[in-house]
């Protein structure tokens, strides 16, 4: 048993004992706190509140911040009015309230007979403030966040500026690894570029609560970015750590940058499209993507780099423009551009008067790229030609050999935190040869729709279920980066649409 579990039993048993004792200073029975939905009942009758507060108690993760209210409620009946007392009571119930019960000159007071308390303005202001910040806080964790899109990854289906809404509940809240951190901020504090957010004195392990609907092969899902454990200060998550330990070894980099590792929940976020689920077996063929053998068909819109020749003259930015081609630029003077391109907008340049030919990049088979997972030369992969590979299903077992231990390796060392060595054509998992595996957890394959200008699964592999953040659903505004206010920043087409 976790100590995370015992701590939570106890303190549980804790709040229980502390309101026995307070039911009983209030003319109540003790064991009426055992009767589970008539003791929130009897609780509000305590603290005098109206019993429509019950939809707020059995509304999931809205009930936590009710609770606390309760248990603040609670303490003004015993006259704690101070903001130190208050806070102290939600911040701490499993002491509050036992001490609150079982202490002797501890006196309860209705409502009705408590002494007028008036706040003084800037109390009235910090309770509105810390009330809003926990009210927000919850919100984000528990149900939905705000998100913005800063890469061109899944051009043209979501664009660079988009403002979307990610809801957490499809797919089942996280509980924070880490609880203590900076309202509103994710892994750097506010107006610094390294200090942390978040501390890791309370480390909580994985749960997810139940979810709306499971991952579904297609949806556009928030992750925290797998290859984030491990970062630089310097390049936080814009370039891997692990991508640069392969280019110029560890030993340079850890001497030359900033290394720090982070929980999961403080990993970059990232969007992409879930591509593969748990148990598929994936493959890319000619750009083509496979599932299961059989050709899968994104419903966004797929772009791939074109390499563009004039016939020694300009392309007329206004057909850019009106194509909403934004991702690429010319590559010389001769009349030379690479641009990501939709075939639907290939086509349509192809008959552009000064364009002489379009054609796409494309990646022969077995034409081996040593950035693309898993980096060995046994699997000569690259962005267009890939696979096959099966995506790993929590209680499936694969066979290992040292050849594909490659494919699995960190999974197993870093996922599922077994200790992996190989000694010669031995695998030891635990201390224990094996030829075989068994996961623990499901894992996805993401990638992003702009196909040629994504970092995503062929670059760093599997994303692990418990890196789930939520499921994009809505964009509420967007805005274009290169455009002034009262030139067409706000795309007005772009707004109030789900995202597909």
């Amino acid at each position: 048993m976790s100590f995370f579990l015992l701590f939570f039993l106890a303190s549980c048993i804790a709040v229980i004992a502390g309101l026995w004792k307070i039911f009983q200073k209030a003319g109540y029975k003790g064991w009426e706190v055992l009767i589970p939905f008539y003791n929130f009942y009897i609780w509000l009758k305590i603290i005098r509140k109206p019993l429509w507060w019950y939809i707020f108690i059995i509304i999931p993760f809205i009930n936590v911040f009710t609770i606390l209210l309760m248990v603040v409620e609670t303490a003004k009946c015993f006259k704690r009015f101070s903001l130190l007392q208050q806070g102290l009571a939600g911040l701490f119930p499993f002491v509050y309230l036992p001490y609150l019960g079982f202490k002797d000159n501890e006196k309860y007071t209705h409502p009705d007979n408590l002494p007028k308390f008036k706040k003084t303005v800037v109390r009235e202001w910090t309770d509105a403030i810390i009330f809003a910040v926990i009210a927000a806080t919850i919100i984000r964790t528990f149900l939905i966040e705000a998100y913005t899109i800063p890469t061109s990854s899944m051009e043209k289906s979501l664009l660079v500026g988009d403002f979307l809404f990610v809801s957490k509940l499809s797919y089942g809240p996280r509980i924070p690894n880490t609880p203590l951190s900076f309202p509103f901020a994710h892994h750097t504090l506010p107006l610094t570029k390294t200090t942390k957010s978040y501390l890791e004195w309370i480390k909580l392990p994985y749960y997810r609560f139940f979810g709306l609907t499971s991952i579904k092969r297609n949806d556009a899902v928030v992750f925290n970015y797998p290859d984030g454990d491990t970062t630089t200060l310097e390049f936080q998550s814009s370039r891997s750590y692990y991508a640069m330990c392969r280019e110029m070894g560890r030993d340079f980099v850890n001497r030359n940058f900033t290394v720090v590792s982070r929980p999961v929940d403080k990993r970059e976020n990232y969007i992409k499209r879930c591509v593969a689920l748990p148990g598929d077996t994936l493959e890319i063929i000619d750009q083509n993507l496979y599932i299961n053998g059989v050709l899968s068909v994104t419903p966004g819109e797929t772009q791939f780099n074109y390499v563009i020749k004039t016939d020694g003259t300009r392309i007329n930015p206004r057909v850019l423009s009106d194509l909403s081609i934004t991702d690429g630029g010319q590559t010389s003077l001769s009349g030379e551009y690479i641009y990501a391109l939709s075939e639907e907008r290939a086509e349509k340049l192809r008959k552009i008067r000064n364009i002489v030919d379009v054609v796409k990049i494309l990646k022969p088979k077995n034409y081996h790229e040593k950035y693309i997972f898993p980096y060995s030369e046994n699997y000569k992969w690259n962005e267009d030609n890939f696979g096959p590979l099966y995506i790993p299903k929590a209680g499936t077992t694969v066979r290992l050999d040292t050849t594909n231990i490659v494919l699995y390796e960190r999974i197993i060392h870093a996922y599922e935190g077994h200790d992996l060595k190989i000694q010669g054509d031995k695998i030891l998992i635990d201390g224990r040869e094996t030829d075989s595996y068994t996961f623990s957890m499901d894992y996805y394959w993401l990638m992003g729709d702009n196909r040629h200008n994504s970092a995503d699964s062929r670059f760093w592999g599997f994303v692990p279920n418990d890196h789930i953040v939520g499921k994009a659903v809505f964009v509420w505004l967007s805005l274009d980066k290169d455009k002034s206010l009262f030139d067409g920043k706000i795309r007005w087409n772009k707004m109030f649409r789900l995202v597909n």
